[in-house]
Order: structure tokens, then sequence, then C-alpha cells
């Protein structure tokens, strides 16, 4: 059984990823590269890591590397993807894809050009809730399906530099992943409003004024819709990362507040019985078992030194070991993994021309074929 050597590219966020890769049966980790030296060095003792790179462009002059992970700040996203594709690497990366619609372009030609596979770790696609929901839709129980909703609110004061002031659609995926990607729609059209203002020191940075931007998407070749919801700054909002779909059999509705359980309507049943809370089950037996014990919050760093976002968004639904086997099993039966590079080309260019639209007073934009 082929395994494959993974360096990870930034190791804020991208640490988290290290104990599942060098568990996963398909996978050799590798390599790691961080621009901190010190850091560098302390993750790799930390994890016996003896391939290190201070130097991105050295990493992938590596002939051993054969996938980069990459886990760097939004603005280099699109460069280092289309680096690394070029040098013959297959690219796995965190949201978003790119910045503007034409990188999105440039990274679907060249893993197309090269032959090498592209995935955007999206991680509410494979978040417990999401995997639940998908089921209870393959099993029939949700019906037609009618609508689809999503929500991604977030206070993001104290980020790093490139955050402050960010339209809140060019960090959309997490709202449009799940609405897309459930019956596996293409958007086709977006059209998008902003709403409130947020600090004029915050403005500044992006020329983007919106508190708070929501958009509605019409699918491709389908009769459904769904309407998204973004905002960063200046809103009272406890973290969320909702996903709803409503069918004619069951619809699924996320909890107001973190923790909670989801709602089940059923319907044809009695007004006050149609509503129900439900646990949802952990989705690890999807999994090798080496890396099962990963879908539960707490188990990267002992030190309890994980990253914000993991904190903040409840461990990412348990989909960190879900999307690297994922990645790791295309590889192995060569087929794309989900979501593709036009995929997930079609996700980020969603929230791209949502917040064009925006800015247009919510004027209708076409999302490009890729």
């Amino acid at each position: 059984m082929k395994k494959f050597n993974v360096a990870i590219v930034g190791l804020g966020f991208g640490a988290e990823f290290i104990p599942i890769y060098l568990k996963h049966p398909l996978a050799n980790m590798y390599a790691i590269c961080q621009r901190n030296e010190e850091k560098l060095n302390s993750i790799g003792d930390a994890y016996g890591i003896a391939t290190r790179y201070t130097d991105f462009e050295q990493l992938l002059q590596d002939p051993n590397v054969d996938v980069v992970h990459i886990n760097s700040p939004i603005h280099l996203h699109a460069q280092q993807t289309l680096q690394a594709l070029l040098a013959g690497k297959h690219v796995a990366c965190t949201v978003p894809m790119a910045t503007t619609v034409e990188e999105c372009k440039a990274i679907v030609e060249a893993s197309r050009k090269m032959g090498k596979k592209y995935m955007m770790m999206e991680t509410v696609v494979y978040s417990r809730e999401f995997l639940y929901i998908k089921e209870l839709y393959e099993k029939g129980e949700l019906g037609k399906i009618q609508f689809l909703k999503g929500s991604h609110q977030q206070d993001m004061d104290g980020w790093p530099d490139y955050w402050p002031g960010l339209p809140p659609m060019h960090y959309a995926t997490h709202c449009v992943g799940p609405v897309a990607g459930l019956l596996r729609l293409e958007a086709e059209y977006v059209s998008c409003f902003g709403s409130g203002t947020i600090r004029e020191e915050l403005i500044q940075h992006y020329n983007s004024p919106f508190a708070v931007e929501s958009a509605h998407i019409k699918f491709r070749n389908s009769d459904l819709s769904a309407v998204v919801y973004r905002s960063l700054f200046d809103v009272a909002r406890q973290y969320r990362e909702s996903f709803e779909v409503y069918g004619s059999k069951k619809s699924v509705e996320w909890p107001l507040i973190e923790g909670e359980e989801l709602v089940v309507h059923t319907a044809k049943k009695p007004e006050p019985e149609i509503p129900e809370k439900v646990a949802t089950p952990d989705f690890a037996h999807y999994l090798p078992e080496e890396i099962q014990r990963f879908t539960t919050k707490g188990v990267y760093d002992e030190s309890d030194n994980t990253h914000l976002s993991f904190t903040q968004g409840g461990g990412h639904g348990g989909s960190h070991p879900h999307l690297v086997n994922e990645f790791l099993q295309a590889l192995a039966q060569d087929r794309d993994p989900f979501p593709n590079a036009p995929q997930s080309a079609n996700w980020t260019s969603v929230g791209i021309l949502a917040h064009e639209s925006a800015l247009q007073g919510g004027k209708i934009i076409e999302i490009p074929e890729f």
C-alpha cells in the first residue's frame, strides 16, 4: 500500500492536522514548513518530524514531497497552490481557495494541466452535523429538498493583520459549501445585500463597509435556491456555523446556541410533536481505525494550546480526520476528492461575487462555469 509523503505549510491551524497524518495508514508525515524557525523547530521536535523548511519554494524543490497541505494566510492560498501544482504536487488547501475569480480559474486549469489533485479543505461538509443530514437525505427521510440555508457568524477582532475589515462574503465557504454540497449542486448566479456599517478603522483595509452580507444563490439545472449570511465584525453573536435543510418529509434546523441539539421537524405529525431535538451521532466509523479518535475535540494538543478557530468552532464538528481521509483515499484511488478544484472554485466564487453584488446594491451576478 503506497504511502504519500505529506508536507504541511503553516503551523498555526495547520498543526492541528499533524497527528492525523502521523496515524493515517496512507500517509507519511514527511515535512513541515513555517517562516518562524523557532516555531518550526518546536513543532518538529514535538512530533519527531525531521524534514523542515522555512522557505516554501525550497520545499517545492524536494522530489520526495507528494502532497502539500497549505494552511497559510488567506492572501497566499492561490499563489502557493499554483506554485505547488505547477511543481507537480497534489494540493490540499484550507479555505478559501483564492481571493479572486481569476485565481480560481487559474487553479482549476493548473490542476487539469498537471494532472494533480486539488481539494479545498472545507470543514463543514465533513462535520458530524452535515454527515447526519446527508445520511437522512440519502435514506430518503427528508423527502424532496425544497430549500437550504446557511450562516457563519464570528467576531474576528484580535485576529491576525489580514483579517480586520475583511468583506464577510470573502470567507463564505463554511456556509456556501454545505448548501451546495448536500445535493452536489453548482451555483449559477448570486444576489447579495450588505447591511449595517463597521467601524471606520476597519473599513479602510478593504473598502468594505458592511457588518452583515446576506446572499441568495440560484443553482444551475435545479429548482432550488439557498440563502446564506455572514458577519465578522461589530455584530453581537456567539460563533455559529449553521446549515439548515427543508424537505417535504423532514426538515433540520441548527440550534441557536452552540452545543445544543439539532431540531428535526417531521411532517404530518400532530402540531406539538412536529419538532424533536436530536443528538447528532459521530461518524468516526467512516474512518480508518487509526484516526477514529480524532473526531473528538481535545485530542489534538494535550497542552490545550489549540488554534482559536478550532476552539471557537467547537472542533469543527470532528471534520479534520474526515478531510484528511477523503484526500488521501482520492489519491490512492486516483479519483477526484470532494470538493475537487471546479467545485471549490464554484463555492469560493459565490462569496467573491456576492460581495461584488452587495457593492452594487444586490445586482444579480453570474458564476463562471469551471
